[in-house]
């Protein structure tokens, strides 16, 4: 019986992130959508407690646990979040990142390092931002999802009940959302060339990604809005 043979274990790394890194390989949309959604719910819980935003109101009979997580933003919102980086951010990160690898499968050089950066900024990053494996730039950009999918997919968790508000939560934070990206991925990417071996740029980017949303007032702002 024929086996799928297992990915090289990435040397000199900890145990627990070659294996990461093997199912990443192995199971890429799987393992990114896991690993979207555990980033999301952590990211929402982290920030919205760091911004100081009062707990849900609970009843005077509810349970200790009940209080417990709605004072540490716990909750349903959370959970949509997740639900968010499983379904549609990692998804849609997946599929585009594997149509820009394959423009650009076998070219090499300067300029068409290039090439990709502006096809991720300008062609890609704002479909994501209306809605982040791969060893190469492209997929190192996607990784930050804001744009068209995130603005309306943060405007139905926050409540929109219309195609007419989702349109609006789009127009007003389009730009605001997309400046971050065009300013930080660039920047993280330059580093990774720079200083990480390619297997190792999905958890940078992730982390980037997840460090950026918690520390950033606007943006976490943005999403609690």
């Amino acid at each position: 019986m024929s086996t799928i043979p297992r990915p090289p274990q990435p040397p000199n790394v900890h145990p627990l992130l070659a294996q990461y890194l093997i199912q990443l390989a192995t199971h890429p949309l799987r393992t990114k959508a896991f690993t979207s959604a555990t980033f999301s719910f952590l990211q929402e819980v982290i920030g919205s407690n760091a911004a100081g935003l009062p707990p849900d109101p609970t009843s005077k009979n509810a349970s200790l646990a009940t209080k417990a997580m709605a004072r540490f933003h716990i909750n349903s919102k959370a959970l949509k979040m997740a639900l968010y980086g499983f379904l549609v951010s990692a998804p849609i990160g997946h599929y585009l990142v594997g149509l820009l690898q394959k423009t650009f499968a076998g070219k090499v050089g300067l300029k068409y390092r290039i090439a990709q950066l502006l096809a991720s900024n300008f062609l890609v990053a704002p479909i994501q931002t209306t809605g982040g494996s791969s060893s190469d730039a492209a997929h190192a950009l996607l990784l930050f999802t804001p744009s068209t999918a995130f603005l309306a997919s943060m405007a139905v968790i926050n409540g929109a009940k219309s195609l007419d508000e989702v349109v609006r939560t789009v127009k007003g934070g389009f730009f605001s959302v997309i400046r971050v990206t065009w300013v930080v991925s660039p920047l993280s990417m330059v580093f990774a060339q720079q200083f990480l071996p390619m297997e190792m740029w999905v958890p940078f980017f992730n982390m980037v990604q997840f460090a950026l949303g918690v520390s950033s007032p606007s943006v976490h702002l943005l999403l609690v809005s």
